[in-house]
């Protein structure tokens, strides 16, 4: 018996097509802001049928997660994340690394759409899922490498959870950008690195806050 194959849907098949969606979303969030762009605005300005981005996304924040991706990756598909810099110096790789995440952050081209997709995350549980998947567990597990590797050369505290240290790193950035708490500079991408390693570094010999407390007791009973 014959087997009737489905026709190949040539537009999901261009790149180009796809390229041009998700610029499209992109220049629209940046122009006009993300609740008042639509689908509909979204098609027109990409030159692409409605039913077409229907067909590829479920939702308007996932076109706007799938930019972003995009943005990032320079337009690149299925590219591996960089790994963080070792250079032997935790401190200064990891400058290096929130500097850039300053950077981009204050970048126009990234800031009020992750603003967006951040809101929309917290609304589309299928979308956050998405993104944890796609982008969150993996970015969490190239910072948790390095501070692994920092942990095993004994410049981190063997105790020190890791996943702890990723939030005492990333997290103020992403509080300050998030609720526009202050300016976000790389001085204090700095300070931020700077506090958090005072508190996870080994700190060889020095004396922890009881055992100072009983020596100030007995000196003071001499």
């Amino acid at each position: 018996m014959a087997i009737q194959r489905k026709a190949p849907d040539a537009a999901r098949r261009s790149p180009a097509t796809r390229r041009a969606i998700l610029t499209a979303a992109l220049e629209l969030v940046g122009e006009m802001g993300y609740s008042r762009v639509s689908i509909e605005a979204i098609a027109a300005r990409a030159g692409a049928g409605k039913q077409t981005i229907y067909r590829w996304w479920p939702s308007k924040g996932a076109v706007l997660f799938d930019a972003l991706l995009m943005l990032s990756e320079g337009e690149g598909e299925g590219e591996q994340l960089a790994e963080l810099p070792d250079t032997g110096d935790l401190e200064a790789d990891l400058k290096t690394v929130l500097r850039a995440t300053v950077d981009e952050l204050n970048d126009p081209r990234y800031s009020e759409p992750m603003r967006a997709l951040a809101v929309e995350i917290l609304l589309d549980p299928s979308l956050a899922e998405d993104y944890t998947e796609r982008l969150d567990k993996p970015i969490k597990e190239l910072k948790r490498r390095r501070l692994r590797k920092a942990q095993q050369a004994g410049q981190l505290a063997p105790e020190v959870d890791l996943d702890v240290a990723v939030d005492m790193l990333w997290g103020p950035l992403r509080s300050r950008w998030l609720h526009r708490e202050g300016p976000l500079t790389a001085e204090f991408a700095d300070m931020v690195v700077e506090a958090a390693l005072n508190g996870l570094r080994t700190h060889h010999g020095a004396a922890s806050p009881a055992s100072q407390e009983e020596g100030t007791i007995g000196a003071r009973g001499r």
